[in-house]
């Protein structure tokens, strides 16, 4: 794999990590009953032009 890929797929998924993560924490924080709880979360990607979709399930506990 080429280096200017390799580049562009860790920019992508660090971009959709970081960004994920923070919008996961603001939606517990601003929660009034989140403490503790478990929540079920799914991330999904899509790339049109290939036809491609990626689903990702998961269960993110809160902090108590």
């Amino acid at each position: 794999m080429s280096e200017d890929y390799n580049m562009s797929m860790r920019k992508f998924l660090k971009q959709v990590g970081v960004t994920s993560q923070q919008a996961i924490e603001e939606a517990l924080r601003n929660a009034p009953d989140a403490n503790g709880r478990s929540f079920k979360a799914r991330a999904v990607i899509t790339i049109e032009e290939l036809g491609m979709t990626h689903e990702v399930d998961a269960e993110i506990k809160a902090q108590e």
